[in-house]
């Protein structure tokens, strides 16, 4: 009776045991309980926004978004990251530098159960090898994600630019704000248009509320808040004269750079020689990224943007307008030109790139059209720096441009001051003079040299250059920087100079005209590269290819009503007149000339490529996360 009695006391006491305990999950804390049960099976996922996309003027596609599938782990759901990464090796291929960029993504910041990126670009094949190993490996998905990807290569990557994967500085300067924006994102614009317009192009990042089960597989969603896509780009740009100009480039390093006179709108910026932006989007390998860097050419250098070279004769019409708007000489002055000019109490000469001569009474139209170095020598000196540096600034010269993509260089436009500053010296005659014919410390980006032409072929309203012409469906507005009021005549004069360049007997791009069916106005120039001493003549044949003159030319055309306006730099090709007047032709061609439909122009390639932005939406928004 007793070993009953303390039996029933044991069942008793142990019963009351479960009961407070039953009583203080169910009753006392059953409100803490249950939200700790629903944060176990209940989620919020970040839904990335879909990137904006990026059309030329013709609505040609340029930068896409394709689906791609990533094999990604979710640190909080996998038991051993180590493990799971060696089961992973054995199923697909997934090299060194992969799983040392994945421990870095996952030594950054991010929220908890965010999937962290391993491989991209899978197969169908290696999909379904994983979906059969499901049971191995807890945490691991299989996201379909949209993917950058730019269609015609090389052909935009100086303009457009690229996207790669966000690194740990571009993390750490990230506020709350953006953070939250990039939640699920893996990539951010890096140079180009990419990064110019990166807070358009992102778009806003969305949500979802998911339910999972024990072992952390989504179950359902419960609730979904849709992100807001980018914005799309329309450029300036048209893929026809983009394809010209590299195309006439060749193998040859250089820049091109075309302007709608009216709009400002960038037509072509080519950069050559280039690379494949493609290469960066997910990570570029160790191998192509050191052939792109250590590159004798420098593919990854931007010599529209960056590129600083002499100007050369190509800033003659500018400073005969100059000198006619200042009244330092009228369309009367000549100078007698032996082949060389002479400061007083000088010994030294300044050389015409013609031995003989231009005669004995050139006037400026002829210093123009023959490019006439010993007229400019004696014209700068009368000018002096005062008058050439504050004018060639009115046309955009030793400033940046403005244009909407970064890392643009503002070139050199000497003035007193900047020699002052710069090298701790005052301003000499011989300065003047060298600046005349755009040498001594002169430097110019080829976009510069296109605005300036285009302030030229507008009589003097310089428009600030803009790839961008539309974002959305909202145009961008001109935006006009200044406005030089010169004498109409003195327009006209430098007009027809620029023309003689051209149309003339005797002018330096007279080749180019043939065939035309319309009028061209044009300058050449030779930018000397190394020096060459007084008593020394140019001799290509004993140089190193390398230090070779540039080529060089800018023009505008129609001539009576320009339209385009063309600055052409080719890297140590010696003639502006035989290596770049050429190119300038064909984008004048390619622009005002008529393309028939099958002609076999570079744009009937691209027809097929034109899809609709509802097109690309629609097929976008069908994309979704799949797990193993």
């Amino acid at each position: 009776m007793h070993r009953v009695v303390v039996a029933a006391a044991l069942v008793v006491g142990l019963l009351s045991i479960l009961v407070a305990r039953f009583y203080n999950l169910q009753v006392t804390h059953y409100t803490d309980y249950v939200t700790r049960s629903d944060r176990n099976r209940v989620h919020v996922l970040p839904v990335p926004p879909t990137r904006g996309l990026i059309y030329d003027r013709n609505n040609v596609l340029l930068a896409d978004n394709r689906p791609s599938y990533t094999l990604s782990i979710i640190k909080e759901r996998a038991r051993d990251i180590e493990t799971t990464i060696s089961v992973l090796r054995e199923l697909v291929p997934i090299s060194d530098a992969d799983v040392e960029k994945f421990r870095k993504r996952l030594r950054q910041r991010r929220r908890p159960f965010e999937a962290v990126p391993l491989r991209y670009r899978l197969t169908e094949e290696e999909i379904a090898r994983l979906a059969v190993n499901e049971y191995r490996l807890q945490g691991v998905e299989v996201e379909a994600q949209l993917v950058r990807h730019y269609p015609h290569g090389e052909l935009f990557a100086h303009s457009i630019g690229y996207v790669g994967r966000i690194n740990d500085r571009e993390l750490a300067a990230f506020d709350e704000e953006e953070y939250g924006r990039y939640s699920g994102t893996h990539t951010i614009g890096k140079v180009g248009l990419e990064k110019q317009y990166e807070n358009l192009l992102l778009g806003d990042v969305g949500n979802q509320n998911v339910e999972t089960n024990a072992r952390g597989r989504v179950l359902r969603v419960l609730e979904r808040t849709d992100p807001i896509p980018g914005k799309n780009l329309q450029l300036f740009l048209d893929i026809y004269l983009q394809q010209v100009a590299f195309e006439a480039l060749g193998e040859r390093r250089g820049a091109v750079v075309a302007i709608e006179v009216q709009t400002g709108g960038v037509l072509a910026l080519v950069s050559t020689p280039s690379y494949d932006p493609n290469l960066f989007v997910t990570g570029i390998s160790f191998k192509d990224y050191r052939e792109l860097n250590e590159s004798l050419d420098l593919p990854l250098f931007n010599r529209s943007l960056q590129g600083q070279y002499p100007a050369a004769s190509t800033v003659k019409p500018m400073l005969g307008l100059a000198a006619l708007h200042h009244k330092v000489i009228d369309t009367d002055y000549k100078v007698r030109d032996p082949g060389y000019y002479q400061l007083k109490g000088d010994d030294r000469l300044y050389r015409d790139w013609k031995k003989r001569g231009h005669g004995r009474r050139v006037d400026l139209l002829q210093a123009i059209a023959e490019s006439c170095d010993t007229f400019y020598y004696d014209v700068a000196y009368k000018m002096g720096i005062d008058v050439m540096s504050p004018f060639g600034r009115h046309f955009g010269l030793g400033s940046r441009t403005g244009i909407d993509v970064p890392n643009e260089r503002r070139g050199i436009w000497p003035s007193r001051e900047w020699k002052r500053r710069a090298r701790g010296l005052p301003w000499f005659p011989g300065d003047s003079l060298n600046m005349g014919i755009g040498q001594g410390d002169v430097l110019v980006t080829p976009l510069q040299l296109a605005v300036m032409t285009q302030t030229l072929a507008t009589r003097g309203q310089r428009s600030r250059p803009r790839l961008v012409q539309a974002v959305g469906n909202r145009p961008q507005e001109v935006q006009t920087v200044g406005k030089i009021d010169v004498n109409e005549e003195h327009w006209d004069y430098i007009y027809d100079a620029m023309e003689e360049v051209v149309h003339g007997r005797r002018g330096t791009a007279q080749r180019i005209r043939r065939g035309a069916s319309y009028r061209m106005a044009g300058k050449t120039g030779t930018a000397q590269v190394v020096g060459i001493a007084q008593d020394e003549k140019y001799d290509s044949e004993k140089l190193a290819e390398r230090q070779r003159d540039h080529a060089l030319f800018i023009g505008f055309a129609p001539a009576e009503a320009p339209r385009i306006a063309v600055a052409v730099v080719v890297e140590n090709a010696e003639h502006g007149s035989s290596a770049a007047a050429p190119i300038a032709r064909k984008m004048f061609d390619a622009y005002l000339v008529p393309q028939e439909v099958g002609s076999g122009s570079p744009e009937d390639s691209y027809r097929p490529l034109r899809r609709s932005i509802g097109d690309v939406a629609t097929a976008n928004s069908e994309l979704g996360r799949h797990e193993l």
